[in-house]
């Protein structure tokens, strides 16, 4: 009888690192994405080392078997969902941070830590690492470098493209490689580096990752604003970009994520309004008061019920907290499919205009949470359990806002990736001759097409991989 994929893997792998259990390969399976499809892996394996990653692409790429890597599962668009036969890579057990250089102001990590442990074991040197995507105290830094994951303070600090100097990488061909560099500056070649975050697992295996580190930055000034609706809260945002203010948040929530967090956390929030505007700055000094200022003024003038400067840091910070907690909160009471379009600011609010059209047209709910600082909007189309038509319904609707972003000048994802819930729309955005240059690089650095096969791009001339 011949050798089975689990069979040979634990054969060549040290023992504890495969799993073949049916029931506990089950939450491995797919990532948070509402209704994307994926199948039953072989196998999963939970590596230590390169080495090990590299021992199990060699075997996969001799047998053509798909590898679908993984972080803590926490995307949202199906980057991660296994594949019928697949294996998957879960990095769980590659946690460690290797190494912080507080004179160049860089780390060294494993691709499995988590976000929040790396900002902690930062700051005991007084450095932080800025990206901080709502997911940060679970989402690990191999899956924000593989979506190139953004967060509240995105629109002053950048993203995670904007911080990873260098990596480790398992290539399609399974050699181990070096890509980037720990200098300040170099920029021999074609940046590798660049071109792998980003790519979803699809170029390339993470197995090590350096990022570039800031100085802990200054105490924030938190202003919260009241508005009766998403719209005038859009026009509040385009009134702070217009007004020069950089704010280090913006975040834009509305009724029924508060809600949704009240009903889970017991927070207290308030329900005085439809939509809360949340900024930050932190600018030292009196600039950074007269930031604030402004702040409140544009919130003012664009119409709120209410706003003001937080005085209570511990209030402030649990209107934040409640921010990261909405998606968990509302996904407790309701399958919800979340939505990531990014559009130029100026048009923020025409978008959320036209997503309350969408949620009318189509009769389905839509909570919205947003980056609005930079233009990311997550609007979130929440379904009844089991209610069929509901689910046609928020994905016909889910389709039309992609549609509105790119017609508006934007972009179907700005943070979440495309994984296989966007790929219409990111073929839509791109184009014909766009999308051959993304087919070549595929082809070029997965010749066998094994590395996440039917995710954001399929390699030239296939179809769509079946995921079950």
């Amino acid at each position: 009888m011949a050798e089975t994929v689990a069979e040979a893997l634990t054969r060549i792998l040290p023992g504890s690192r495969v799993v073949t259990d049916p029931e506990s390969m089950a939450g491995y399976r797919h990532d948070e994405a509402e209704w994307a499809p994926y199948g039953e892996p072989a196998a999963v394996v939970r590596p230590r080392s390169a080495d090990e990653v590299r021992t199990l692409v060699r075997y996969c790429l001799e047998r053509g078997v798909p590898v679908v890597p993984r972080g803590a599962g926490t995307g949202l668009s199906g980057g991660a969902n296994a594949l019928d036969g697949s294996v998957v890579v879960s990095f769980e057990a590659m946690n460690a941070v290797l190494e912080i250089d507080p004179a160049e102001r860089l780390a060294v990590v494993q691709p499995g830590v988590v976000n929040d442990d790396l900002r902690a074991a930062c700051a005991e040197h007084g450095l932080w690492y800025p990206p901080d995507p709502a997911s940060s105290p679970w989402s690990t830094i191999g899956g924000n470098v593989a979506t190139d994951a953004g967060g509240m303070c995105c629109a002053k600090y950048g993203v995670t493209s904007d911080y990873v100097l260098a990596m480790e990488v398992v290539t399609g061909e399974g050699e181990i490689v070096s890509l980037g560099r720990r200098t300040a500056k170099g920029v021999a070649g074609y940046d590798l580096r660049g071109l792998l975050t980003g790519s979803e697992g699809t170029l390339g295996i993470i197995t090590e990752i350096t990022v570039r580190l800031r100085n802990q930055r200054p105490p924030e000034r938190t202003v919260a604003g009241y508005f009766d609706s998403v719209v005038a809260a859009g026009e509040a945002v385009s009134a702070v970009i217009a007004a020069g203010v950089v704010p280090s948040a913006l975040e834009l929530v509305d009724r029924h994520c508060l809600a949704a967090v009240d009903a889970w956390k017991n927070m207290g929030l308030s329900a005085d309004a439809d939509v809360v505007l949340l900024g930050r700055c932190d600018t030292p000094g009196a600039e950074g008061e007269a930031e604030a200022e402004r702040m409140l003024e544009c919130f003012t003038a664009a119409g709120a019920t209410w706003a003001a400067r937080s005085s209570d840091q511990q209030e402030a910070d649990a209107l934040f907290q409640a921010r990261r907690l909405a998606y968990p909160a509302l996904e407790r009471l309701s399958p919800v499919l979340t939505e990531d379009v990014c559009v130029p600011r100026a048009l923020v609010p025409e978008m959320l205009a036209r997503i309350e059209r969408t949620a009318v047209a189509h009769d389905v709910r839509i909570a919205n949470i947003a980056h609005a600082a930079d233009g990311n909007l997550h609007p979130l189309i929440i379904t009844p359990h089991g209610d069929e038509e509901a689910r046609v319904r928020a994905q016909r609707a889910f389709e039309v806002i992609l549609d509105d972003a790119i017609a508006l000048g934007g972009t179907v994802t700005g943070e979440h990736g495309v994984g296989v819930l966007k790929k219409r729309g990111m073929n839509s955005e791109l184009g014909p001759a766009v999308l051959a240059m993304q087919r070549a690089v595929k082809n070029a650095l997965d010749p066998h097409g094994i590395l996440n096969p039917g995710k954001v791009i399929d390699a030239e001339g296939a179809e769509d991989v079946p995921v079950g």
